[in-house]
């Protein structure tokens, strides 16, 4: 009887030698596809991001990474869609300042709310803008320039890329800290602000790099400073706006978000993927082509920008009674 016990216990020893062990826990994410929403169109900046990005991260997770462009309401419609997902890391929002900030000002009566709904994963990129003149301007320094605009007031015409855009507030955030009064023309998108102010319809604007930087190497508009902490490695000879006005910062960026409640350790993990791959020296030279600086800091600290933002850009167009209900 005990030698029959003995070869029972070891054919069942074999038994479970031959079979694979089964995990404490489940599967390491992930096991099937990722979707990245972008809420613009194709060829954009966050398409851009999300595509280069994208085939690096299908790389390290061994599944596809599909990039799915969601427009309509200023970016609303496909922030919302991400919203309303599961929250289990297959769907993720690269988004930037318009939606993640300025849209919750913007739009009344949104479907979703940027901080509740969603968890931050990483802050991706930061662009400073471009303080930019004519040729034919007179001013030669940003000191100049607000000399001539405190003793002509309203006779400057500042060009935006779109009324409550990123660079339209970095204008009217400088004007309200130095008291100018300068004569606002909206212009529809970065490109038209370009032919205003190279033509001398306008006098200056605001710009990202991408947009402009082209045409101030070949001559056609000057750069007066950057809006960033310190000056840009390709430009050192221009200043900062800060070192003027001490404290005055402003730039287009871009996160990835995920929907709230996604676990921290798939946030933690796509964080740490991503943060890698921001370091690889040909994604910093294609950013840099793109006038964008690698960022890659903690879901935290990400959380914390967003929400300061939101409060900065709020309160201005607040204060200002900017009108940007669309």
């Amino acid at each position: 009887m005990l030698r029959k016990w003995i070869t029972l216990l070891a054919a069942a020893s074999l038994t479970a030698l031959a079979l694979p062990a089964r995990a404490d826990g489940p599967a390491p994410w992930p096991q099937r596809p990722v979707r990245v929403v972008v809420p613009y169109a194709p060829g954009g900046a966050s398409d851009v991001l999300a595509r280069l990005l994208g085939s690096k991260l299908q790389e390290a997770w061994k599944q596809p990474v599909v990039v799915e462009n969601r427009t309509g309401a200023g970016g609303n419609i496909g922030t919302d869609n991400v919203a309303k997902s599961a929250p289990d890391g297959y769907t993720l929002l690269l988004g930037d300042l318009s939606n993640f900030v300025i849209a919750p000002v913007a739009y009344k009566n949104l479907p979703y709310d940027v901080i509740k709904d969603f968890s931050a994963v990483v802050t991706l990129t930061y662009s400073p803008y471009m303080l930019l003149v004519s040729p034919q301007t007179k001013a030669n320094s940003l000191k100049e320039l607000v000399d001539y605009a405190r003793a002509h007031p309203g006779k400057l015409n500042w060009a935006t890329t779109g009324i409550g855009s990123g660079p339209h507030l970095a204008g009217l955030q400088l004007a309200r800290k130095l008291g100018i009064d300068w004569l606002y023309l909206p212009n529809k998108g970065g490109a038209q602000a370009n032919l205003d102010v190279m033509g001398g319809q306008a006098d200056l604007m605001f710009n990202s790099m991408v947009a402009s930087a082209s045409y101030v190497r070949g001559g056609k508009l000057r750069v007066l400073a950057f809006t960033s902490r310190e000056r840009h490695p390709e430009w050192p000879n221009v200043p900062t706006v800060a070192e003027a006005v001490p404290g005055f910062t402003a730039g287009g960026w871009q996160g990835m978000l995920a929907p709230a409640g996604t676990p921290p350790e798939v946030i933690r993990k796509i964080n740490a993927d991503v943060v890698r791959i921001l370091q690889q020296p040909e994604i910093r030279q294609r950013l840099a082509q793109l006038g964008a600086e690698p960022v890659g800091n903690t879901p935290e600290a990400t959380q914390a920008f967003v929400r300061e933002e939101k409060t900065r850009w709020a309160d201005l167009i607040r204060e200002s009674g900017l009108k940007l209900d669309m």
